[in-house]
């Protein structure tokens, strides 16, 4: 499903996606530094395998900071609807990265269960697992926290791939810490297997969730209720129809048909059109509604490529 919209403004919101991904490309470009000496001096096939998958967090927050940038600027006469899809096409990316990492982790640890090696200075790769953990479980509760106020597809998949990565480093951990002890170099590979198949799955969800916006996902039914409660408390909007809802990166929009006494002059439906606009607004602000009234009883259905039945009669 979509992430769903936020009280935010886009501008809030934005700013709130940039922190995010600026906190995150600083963890990966930390995490690699750390893991790239550790995996020199170890040979850790399992901190090879996280060294990889943290390389691409690197590359792979770096576009999506850019894709975040580039979302955030308004619509122009190129693009009526805003550039917020930028987002879902950097979640793609970060599935594809994700994808290319579990395939040559998953290649090096089939090589080390083949010809295993054991680990060298096992202490140093454990150091910076540990490490490497707490600093992911930290971002992670960043993100956590961003995306309860700012609904942003790029940030929710960043945190899946990062989700992944917790795992994977945990199990790298158990793996490096098993084998360094139990003097049985295979442990440290198939822990490296281990790590390729959660990657897998979190690249699954990472698609998905960006499907999802590409593919014009309409919102939550309790959302799409909301809006029309919210469009109702005026005893003037009778029906409400032909409710569409979408994301796009931090904005959604919403497009409806209603139903208002034919008898009210265009100036009264005026007013109460924009007095719905603007209570869907308070509880939506990063909204862009489009709303078309019908005179109660004499609408005609709607046509084109989502034509519909016909109103009900009053």
């Amino acid at each position: 499903m979509s992430a769903e919209p936020s009280g935010l403004t886009p501008a809030q919101s934005a700013q709130l996606t940039r922190r995010a991904m600026l906190l995150s490309v600083s963890v990966a470009a930390t995490l690699v530094a750390l893991k790239l000496a550790a995996w020199i001096a170890s040979g850790s096939v399992a901190l090879l395998a996280s060294l990889v998958d943290s390389g691409l967090d690197l590359l792979a927050s770096a576009l999506t900071l850019f894709a975040v940038r580039y979302a955030a600027i308004p619509p122009d006469a190129a693009h009526r609807y805003g550039h917020g899809k930028a987002e879902a096409f950097a979640s793609l990316l970060q599935g594809g990265l994700v994808f290319a990492s579990a395939a040559l982790i998953g290649r090096e640890a089939v090589q080390a269960l083949v010809t295993p090696h054991p680990i060298q200075r096992e202490g140093w790769a454990i150091a910076v697992m540990l490490a490497s953990t707490a600093l992911t479980a930290g971002l992670l509760a960043v993100q956590t926290r961003v995306l309860k106020r700012a609904a942003s597809v790029a940030v929710a998949g960043d945190r899946a791939h990062y989700a992944a990565d917790l795992a994977s480093n945990l199990i790298g951990l158990a793996g490096i810490a098993a084998a360094a002890l139990l003097g049985v170099a295979g442990l440290d590979a198939a822990a490296g297997l281990a790590i390729a198949a959660i990657l897998l799955w979190g690249a699954v969800g990472v698609f998905r969730q960006a499907s999802d916006q590409l593919l014009d996902h309409e919102l939550s039914e309790r959302t799409r209720a909301k809006i029309v409660e919210l469009m109702t408390q005026d005893g003037r909007v009778t029906h409400v129809h032909q409710l569409r809802t979408r994301a796009a990166g931090p904005v959604v929009h919403v497009q409806m048909h209603v139903d208002l006494d034919p008898h009210l002059s265009l100036e009264a439906a005026h007013k109460v059109i924009v007095d719905a606009e603007n209570r869907v607004l308070s509880e939506f602000p990063s909204a862009d509604i489009l709303i078309h009234p019908d005179p109660r009883g004499r609408a005609e259905p709607h046509g084109g490529a989502f034509a519909e039945s016909a109103p009900p009669a009053a």
